[in-house]
Protein backbone atom coordinates (compact mmCIF):
# COMPACT_ATOMS: atom_id res chain seq x y z
CA UNK A 1 0.00 0.00 0.00
CA UNK A 2 2.65 2.39 0.74
CA UNK A 3 4.56 1.54 -2.43
CA UNK A 4 1.15 1.85 -4.60
CA UNK A 5 1.07 5.96 -2.77
CA UNK A 6 4.94 6.55 -3.18
CA UNK A 7 4.39 5.84 -7.00
CA UNK A 8 1.23 7.62 -7.54
CA UNK A 9 3.16 10.68 -5.71
CA UNK A 10 6.07 10.25 -7.84
CA UNK A 11 3.93 10.24 -10.92
CA UNK A 12 2.06 13.81 -9.57
CA UNK A 13 4.99 15.11 -8.85
CA UNK A 14 6.19 14.48 -12.26
CA UNK A 15 3.16 15.69 -14.36
CA UNK A 16 3.21 18.94 -12.20
CA UNK A 17 6.82 19.50 -12.59
CA UNK A 18 6.31 19.03 -16.51
CA UNK A 19 3.60 21.05 -16.73
CA UNK A 20 4.93 23.65 -15.15
CA UNK A 21 8.14 23.30 -17.35
CA UNK A 22 5.71 23.78 -20.66
CA UNK A 23 4.56 27.14 -19.28
CA UNK A 24 8.01 28.29 -18.02
CA UNK A 25 9.62 27.16 -21.37
CA UNK A 26 7.15 27.55 -24.02
CA UNK A 27 9.57 28.62 -26.61
CA UNK A 28 11.75 25.83 -26.57
CA UNK A 29 9.40 23.08 -25.93
CA UNK A 30 7.28 24.71 -29.60
CA UNK A 31 10.49 23.44 -30.82
CA UNK A 32 11.06 20.74 -29.40
CA UNK A 33 7.67 19.64 -30.07
CA UNK A 34 8.38 20.86 -34.02
CA UNK A 35 11.54 19.07 -33.91
CA UNK A 36 9.57 15.34 -32.91
CA UNK A 37 7.02 15.94 -35.69
CA UNK A 38 9.31 16.77 -38.44
CA UNK A 39 10.92 13.47 -37.39
CA UNK A 40 7.56 12.03 -37.47
CA UNK A 41 5.87 12.59 -40.42
CA UNK A 42 9.10 13.08 -43.09
CA UNK A 43 10.74 10.20 -41.52
CA UNK A 44 8.97 7.85 -39.28
CA UNK A 45 5.14 7.18 -40.61
CA UNK A 46 6.57 7.15 -44.50
CA UNK A 47 8.85 4.67 -43.62
CA UNK A 48 6.89 1.96 -41.21
CA UNK A 49 3.48 2.71 -42.41
CA UNK A 50 4.17 -0.16 -45.75
CA UNK A 51 5.35 -2.53 -43.50
CA UNK A 52 2.46 -2.68 -40.90
CA UNK A 53 -0.21 -2.55 -43.59
CA UNK A 54 1.79 -5.09 -45.47
CA UNK A 55 2.32 -7.32 -42.36
CA UNK A 56 -1.59 -7.62 -41.40
CA UNK A 57 -1.93 -8.91 -45.26
CA UNK A 58 0.47 -11.14 -44.73
CA UNK A 59 -1.54 -12.38 -41.37
CA UNK A 60 -5.28 -12.14 -42.90
CA UNK A 61 -3.73 -14.03 -46.34
CA UNK A 62 -2.14 -16.98 -44.25
CA UNK A 63 1.39 -16.29 -45.23
CA UNK A 64 2.67 -15.76 -42.25
CA UNK A 65 1.30 -19.04 -40.93
CA UNK A 66 2.78 -20.65 -44.08
CA UNK A 67 6.53 -19.18 -43.02
CA UNK A 68 6.12 -20.18 -39.14
CA UNK A 69 5.37 -23.61 -40.18
CA UNK A 70 8.91 -23.85 -42.63
CA UNK A 71 10.66 -21.99 -40.02
CA UNK A 72 9.83 -23.78 -37.28
CA UNK A 73 12.81 -26.18 -37.80
CA UNK A 74 15.56 -23.11 -37.38
CA UNK A 75 13.59 -20.54 -34.52
CA UNK A 76 12.54 -23.11 -31.74
CA UNK A 77 15.41 -24.95 -31.11
CA UNK A 78 17.45 -21.79 -31.38
CA UNK A 79 15.32 -19.21 -29.55
CA UNK A 80 12.60 -21.32 -28.31
CA UNK A 81 9.81 -19.63 -30.49
CA UNK A 82 7.58 -20.78 -32.94
CA UNK A 83 8.18 -20.45 -37.15
CA UNK A 84 6.84 -16.90 -37.44
CA UNK A 85 8.71 -15.46 -34.96
CA UNK A 86 11.20 -15.93 -38.04
CA UNK A 87 9.00 -13.27 -39.92
CA UNK A 88 8.50 -11.22 -37.06
CA UNK A 89 12.65 -11.17 -36.94
CA UNK A 90 12.92 -10.03 -40.49
CA UNK A 91 10.30 -7.33 -40.83
CA UNK A 92 11.37 -5.73 -37.54
CA UNK A 93 14.73 -5.61 -38.86
CA UNK A 94 13.86 -4.03 -41.89
CA UNK A 95 11.44 -1.47 -40.74
CA UNK A 96 12.96 -0.87 -37.28
CA UNK A 97 11.32 -0.01 -33.88
CA UNK A 98 8.84 -0.47 -32.77
CA UNK A 99 7.99 -3.23 -35.30
CA UNK A 100 9.00 -5.93 -33.48
CA UNK A 101 6.14 -5.36 -30.73
CA UNK A 102 3.51 -4.34 -32.98
CA UNK A 103 3.74 -7.56 -35.10
CA UNK A 104 4.44 -9.55 -31.66
CA UNK A 105 1.29 -8.44 -30.11
CA UNK A 106 -0.93 -9.12 -33.45
CA UNK A 107 0.44 -12.59 -33.06
CA UNK A 108 -0.38 -12.80 -29.95
CA UNK A 109 -4.07 -11.71 -30.08
CA UNK A 110 -4.39 -14.15 -32.82
CA UNK A 111 -3.30 -17.12 -30.40
CA UNK A 112 -0.47 -18.30 -32.83
CA UNK A 113 2.23 -17.25 -29.49
CA UNK A 114 2.18 -17.84 -25.99
CA UNK A 115 2.55 -15.21 -23.37
CA UNK A 116 5.66 -16.86 -23.08
CA UNK A 117 7.04 -17.15 -25.96
CA UNK A 118 5.95 -13.44 -26.86
CA UNK A 119 7.81 -12.43 -24.29
CA UNK A 120 10.61 -14.00 -25.44
CA UNK A 121 10.36 -13.13 -29.42
CA UNK A 122 9.81 -9.37 -28.33
CA UNK A 123 13.02 -9.31 -26.44
CA UNK A 124 14.93 -9.38 -29.78
CA UNK A 125 13.02 -8.85 -32.59
CA UNK A 126 13.06 -4.86 -31.95
CA UNK A 127 15.89 -3.51 -33.45
CA UNK A 128 17.02 -0.43 -35.24
CA UNK A 129 16.84 -0.34 -39.40
CA UNK A 130 19.76 -0.51 -41.44
CA UNK A 131 18.62 3.08 -43.57
CA UNK A 132 18.65 4.46 -40.18
CA UNK A 133 21.99 2.99 -38.80
CA UNK A 134 23.60 3.90 -41.76
CA UNK A 135 21.74 6.71 -43.30
CA UNK A 136 21.22 8.31 -40.15
CA UNK A 137 23.50 7.45 -37.70
CA UNK A 138 26.94 6.87 -39.39
CA UNK A 139 26.79 9.18 -42.57
CA UNK A 140 24.37 12.14 -41.58
CA UNK A 141 26.31 12.41 -37.87
CA UNK A 142 29.65 10.83 -38.22
CA UNK A 143 30.32 11.32 -41.75
CA UNK A 144 31.83 8.38 -41.96
CA UNK A 145 30.17 5.47 -43.83
CA UNK A 146 32.26 2.50 -43.10
CA UNK A 147 31.36 3.35 -39.03
CA UNK A 148 28.19 1.74 -40.44
CA UNK A 149 29.17 -1.79 -40.54
CA UNK A 150 30.82 -2.10 -37.22
CA UNK A 151 27.59 -0.26 -36.22
CA UNK A 152 25.18 -2.43 -37.65
CA UNK A 153 27.17 -5.66 -36.67
CA UNK A 154 27.38 -5.18 -33.24
CA UNK A 155 24.13 -4.15 -33.23
CA UNK A 156 22.46 -7.09 -35.14
CA UNK A 157 24.94 -9.74 -33.20
CA UNK A 158 23.58 -8.05 -29.70
CA UNK A 159 20.15 -8.92 -30.90
CA UNK A 160 21.05 -13.01 -31.62
CA UNK A 161 22.59 -13.06 -28.11
CA UNK A 162 19.78 -11.61 -26.45
CA UNK A 163 17.60 -13.68 -28.41
CA UNK A 164 19.65 -16.95 -27.35
CA UNK A 165 19.73 -16.02 -23.81
CA UNK A 166 16.36 -14.68 -23.41
CA UNK A 167 15.31 -18.57 -24.82
CA UNK A 168 15.70 -19.22 -20.82
CA UNK A 169 13.41 -17.20 -20.13
CA UNK A 170 9.81 -19.00 -18.57
CA UNK A 171 9.50 -22.17 -18.49
CA UNK A 172 8.00 -24.41 -21.04
CA UNK A 173 4.72 -23.73 -22.69
CA UNK A 174 2.18 -25.85 -24.28
CA UNK A 175 2.75 -24.24 -27.59
CA UNK A 176 5.62 -26.89 -28.09
CA UNK A 177 4.26 -30.01 -27.37
CA UNK A 178 1.30 -29.01 -29.74
CA UNK A 179 3.74 -28.53 -32.44
CA UNK A 180 6.00 -31.40 -31.41
CA UNK A 181 3.25 -33.71 -34.32
CA UNK A 182 3.29 -31.38 -36.64
CA UNK A 183 5.24 -31.82 -39.88
CA UNK A 184 7.68 -29.47 -41.45
CA UNK A 185 6.87 -29.43 -45.22
CA UNK A 186 5.59 -27.47 -47.95
CA UNK A 187 2.29 -29.63 -48.26
CA UNK A 188 2.01 -28.69 -44.39
CA UNK A 189 2.68 -25.06 -44.70
CA UNK A 190 -0.02 -24.65 -47.91
CA UNK A 191 -2.41 -26.31 -45.84
CA UNK A 192 -1.50 -24.25 -42.95
CA UNK A 193 -1.50 -21.06 -44.98
CA UNK A 194 -5.17 -22.20 -46.79
CA UNK A 195 -6.77 -23.10 -42.86
CA UNK A 196 -5.85 -19.54 -42.05
CA UNK A 197 -6.87 -17.81 -44.68
CA UNK A 198 -10.58 -19.72 -44.95
CA UNK A 199 -10.86 -19.02 -41.13
CA UNK A 200 -10.48 -15.16 -41.63
CA UNK A 201 -13.15 -14.74 -44.15
CA UNK A 202 -13.12 -11.10 -44.26
CA UNK A 203 -13.32 -9.76 -47.96
CA UNK A 204 -10.24 -8.59 -49.52
CA UNK A 205 -12.00 -4.92 -49.00
CA UNK A 206 -12.73 -5.16 -45.42
CA UNK A 207 -9.19 -6.73 -44.83
CA UNK A 208 -7.01 -4.00 -46.65
CA UNK A 209 -9.48 -1.48 -44.71
CA UNK A 210 -8.91 -3.07 -41.20
CA UNK A 211 -4.75 -3.15 -42.27
CA UNK A 212 -4.86 0.91 -43.24
CA UNK A 213 -6.81 1.71 -39.74
CA UNK A 214 -4.67 -0.42 -36.81
CA UNK A 215 -1.63 0.69 -38.56
CA UNK A 216 -2.48 4.22 -38.66
CA UNK A 217 -3.65 4.24 -35.54
CA UNK A 218 -0.35 2.79 -34.24
CA UNK A 219 1.89 5.37 -35.82
CA UNK A 220 -0.42 8.18 -34.54
CA UNK A 221 0.48 6.77 -30.83
CA UNK A 222 3.98 6.24 -31.88
CA UNK A 223 4.17 10.20 -33.13
CA UNK A 224 2.73 11.25 -30.08
CA UNK A 225 5.82 9.41 -27.96
CA UNK A 226 8.10 10.61 -30.08
CA UNK A 227 6.69 14.75 -29.43
CA UNK A 228 6.10 13.87 -25.81
CA UNK A 229 10.21 12.75 -25.49
CA UNK A 230 11.38 15.28 -27.57
CA UNK A 231 9.87 17.92 -25.21
CA UNK A 232 10.69 16.39 -21.91
CA UNK A 233 14.27 15.80 -23.46
CA UNK A 234 14.06 19.29 -24.03
CA UNK A 235 12.74 20.07 -20.00
CA UNK A 236 15.00 17.79 -18.45
CA UNK A 237 18.26 19.64 -20.23
CA UNK A 238 16.56 23.30 -18.94
CA UNK A 239 16.27 22.25 -15.51
CA UNK A 240 19.30 21.03 -15.53
CA UNK A 241 18.19 17.13 -14.75
CA UNK A 242 20.31 16.32 -17.52
CA UNK A 243 23.68 17.60 -16.00
CA UNK A 244 23.14 16.73 -12.70
CA UNK A 245 22.64 12.98 -14.18
CA UNK A 246 25.55 13.59 -16.91
CA UNK A 247 27.78 13.97 -13.38
CA UNK A 248 26.47 10.86 -11.55
CA UNK A 249 27.50 8.95 -15.36
CA UNK A 250 30.88 10.98 -16.38
CA UNK A 251 32.13 9.17 -12.02
CA UNK A 252 31.18 5.83 -14.08
CA UNK A 253 33.12 6.50 -17.62
CA UNK A 254 36.38 8.11 -15.64
CA UNK A 255 36.92 4.08 -14.32
CA UNK A 256 36.82 3.38 -18.22
CA UNK A 257 38.89 5.97 -19.38
CA UNK A 258 35.75 7.91 -21.16
CA UNK A 259 36.10 11.68 -21.14
CA UNK A 260 33.57 13.48 -19.25
CA UNK A 261 32.08 15.37 -22.06
CA UNK A 262 30.33 12.20 -23.47
CA UNK A 263 28.06 11.62 -20.29
CA UNK A 264 25.42 14.38 -20.99
CA UNK A 265 24.98 13.09 -24.75
CA UNK A 266 24.71 9.78 -23.78
CA UNK A 267 21.96 10.46 -21.21
CA UNK A 268 20.19 12.03 -23.85
CA UNK A 269 20.59 8.72 -25.68
CA UNK A 270 18.94 7.12 -22.78
CA UNK A 271 15.82 9.30 -23.82
CA UNK A 272 16.01 9.38 -27.12
CA UNK A 273 18.39 7.88 -29.59
CA UNK A 274 18.51 10.12 -32.63
CA UNK A 275 19.50 13.00 -30.23
CA UNK A 276 21.55 11.08 -28.48
CA UNK A 277 24.07 9.86 -31.47
CA UNK A 278 24.10 13.73 -33.02
CA UNK A 279 25.13 15.12 -29.56
CA UNK A 280 27.75 11.94 -29.41
CA UNK A 281 29.32 12.53 -33.03
CA UNK A 282 30.08 16.06 -32.02
CA UNK A 283 32.36 15.23 -28.86
CA UNK A 284 35.49 16.59 -28.64
CA UNK A 285 38.07 14.88 -26.86
CA UNK A 286 36.43 11.39 -27.09
CA UNK A 287 38.01 8.52 -29.47
CA UNK A 288 36.25 7.11 -32.32
CA UNK A 289 36.40 4.08 -30.81
CA UNK A 290 34.83 5.59 -27.40
CA UNK A 291 32.15 7.23 -29.34
CA UNK A 292 31.50 4.14 -31.24
CA UNK A 293 30.88 1.76 -27.79
CA UNK A 294 28.86 4.72 -27.13
CA UNK A 295 26.42 4.76 -30.06
CA UNK A 296 26.00 0.97 -29.75
CA UNK A 297 24.69 0.81 -26.19
CA UNK A 298 22.21 3.99 -26.43
CA UNK A 299 20.92 2.14 -29.92
CA UNK A 300 20.83 -1.07 -28.18
CA UNK A 301 19.30 0.33 -25.20
CA UNK A 302 16.82 1.85 -27.59
CA UNK A 303 15.78 4.83 -25.69
CA UNK A 304 12.91 5.39 -23.27
CA UNK A 305 10.97 6.72 -26.03
CA UNK A 306 10.80 3.56 -27.91
CA UNK A 307 10.24 1.40 -24.67
CA UNK A 308 7.16 3.95 -24.05
CA UNK A 309 5.79 2.73 -28.03
CA UNK A 310 6.79 -0.38 -27.46
CA UNK A 311 4.91 -0.84 -23.71
CA UNK A 312 1.72 1.32 -24.65
CA UNK A 313 1.50 -1.46 -27.75
CA UNK A 314 2.09 -4.63 -25.57
CA UNK A 315 -0.15 -2.79 -22.73
CA UNK A 316 -3.12 -4.04 -25.07
CA UNK A 317 -1.85 -8.26 -24.61
CA UNK A 318 -1.06 -10.22 -21.39
CA UNK A 319 2.60 -9.21 -22.54
CA UNK A 320 4.73 -8.07 -19.69
CA UNK A 321 6.96 -5.10 -20.61
CA UNK A 322 9.80 -6.30 -18.18
CA UNK A 323 11.39 -8.92 -20.08
CA UNK A 324 11.93 -6.20 -23.34
CA UNK A 325 13.12 -3.73 -20.33
CA UNK A 326 16.03 -6.66 -19.31
CA UNK A 327 16.56 -7.38 -23.06
CA UNK A 328 16.91 -4.23 -23.76
CA UNK A 329 19.96 -3.31 -21.11
CA UNK A 330 21.21 -6.59 -22.03
CA UNK A 331 21.73 -5.31 -25.83
CA UNK A 332 23.15 -2.59 -24.99
CA UNK A 333 26.00 -4.13 -23.46
CA UNK A 334 26.41 -6.61 -26.24
CA UNK A 335 26.60 -3.93 -28.62
CA UNK A 336 28.84 -2.16 -26.83
CA UNK A 337 31.39 -5.31 -26.13
CA UNK A 338 31.11 -6.59 -29.94
CA UNK A 339 32.12 -3.05 -31.00
CA UNK A 340 35.13 -3.23 -28.72
CA UNK A 341 36.01 -6.78 -30.21
CA UNK A 342 35.20 -6.07 -33.77
CA UNK A 343 36.80 -2.38 -34.30
CA UNK A 344 40.16 -3.28 -35.40
CA UNK A 345 38.68 -6.76 -37.95
CA UNK A 346 36.06 -4.43 -39.17
CA UNK A 347 36.64 -0.96 -38.83
CA UNK A 348 40.46 -0.76 -39.16
CA UNK A 349 40.33 -3.38 -41.96
CA UNK A 350 37.65 -1.14 -43.80
CA UNK A 351 39.10 2.02 -43.31
CA UNK A 352 42.39 1.04 -45.27
CA UNK A 353 43.29 2.11 -48.67
CA UNK A 354 42.89 -1.32 -50.05
CA UNK A 355 39.50 -3.06 -49.08
CA UNK A 356 39.04 -6.78 -49.18
CA UNK A 357 37.51 -8.30 -52.05
CA UNK A 358 34.44 -9.24 -49.98
CA UNK A 359 33.66 -6.22 -48.30
CA UNK A 360 30.54 -4.28 -49.03
CA UNK A 361 31.68 -0.85 -50.95
CA UNK A 362 31.27 2.21 -48.02
CA UNK A 363 31.13 4.64 -50.47
CA UNK A 364 27.89 3.62 -51.47
CA UNK A 365 26.70 5.09 -48.43
CA UNK A 366 28.42 8.56 -49.06
CA UNK A 367 26.94 11.73 -50.35
CA UNK A 368 25.76 11.55 -53.70
CA UNK A 369 25.51 7.77 -53.75
CA UNK A 370 22.28 6.10 -54.36
CA UNK A 371 21.74 4.77 -50.86
CA UNK A 372 22.10 8.32 -49.52
CA UNK A 373 19.97 10.47 -52.16
CA UNK A 374 16.88 7.73 -51.30
CA UNK A 375 17.11 8.89 -48.13
CA UNK A 376 16.80 12.28 -48.82
CA UNK A 377 14.06 11.69 -51.17
CA UNK A 378 12.04 9.98 -48.46
CA UNK A 379 12.49 13.04 -46.18
CA UNK A 380 11.32 15.17 -48.88
CA UNK A 381 8.25 12.72 -50.08
CA UNK A 382 7.98 11.71 -46.64
CA UNK A 383 5.11 14.68 -45.73
CA UNK A 384 3.33 14.10 -48.63
CA UNK A 385 2.66 10.77 -48.32
CA UNK A 386 1.71 11.19 -44.64
CA UNK A 387 -0.70 13.90 -45.45
CA UNK A 388 -2.67 11.45 -47.98
CA UNK A 389 -2.54 8.65 -45.77
CA UNK A 390 -4.29 10.36 -42.89
CA UNK A 391 -6.86 11.50 -45.51
CA UNK A 392 -7.34 7.94 -46.43
CA UNK A 393 -7.55 6.98 -43.04
CA UNK A 394 -10.56 10.08 -42.57
CA UNK A 395 -12.32 8.85 -45.80
CA UNK A 396 -12.22 4.88 -43.88
CA UNK A 397 -13.21 6.38 -40.51
CA UNK A 398 -16.12 8.05 -42.40
CA UNK A 399 -17.73 5.33 -44.70
CA UNK A 400 -17.65 3.11 -41.54
CA UNK A 401 -19.32 5.89 -39.22
CA UNK A 402 -21.65 6.01 -42.07
CA UNK A 403 -22.64 2.73 -42.54
CA UNK A 404 -23.24 1.75 -39.09
CA UNK A 405 -26.16 4.97 -38.50
CA UNK A 406 -27.47 3.60 -42.04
Amino acid sequence: MLRSKMKTAILAISVTILAASLIFYPQESLEASKRGLNMWWKIVFPSLLPFFIVSELLIGFGVVKFIGVLLEPLMRPFFRVPGVGGFVWAMGLASGFPAGAKFTARLRDEGVISQIEAERLVSFTNSSNPLFIFGAVAVGFFKNPQLGFILAVAHYLGNICVGLLMRFHGKETSSKQKRQGEKTSIKAALTALHQTRMKDNRPIGKLLGDAVNTSIQTLLMVGGFIILFSVINKILYLLHITEMLGNVVSIIFANFSFPEKISIPFISGLFEITLGSQLISDVKGATLLQQAMITSLILGFSGLSIHAQVASILAQTDIRFKPFFIARILQGIFASLFTLLLWKPIYIRLSKNEQPVNAAPADIFLDGSWVHQAFQKMTEIGPLVTIFTLTLYVWILFIRLKKQTN
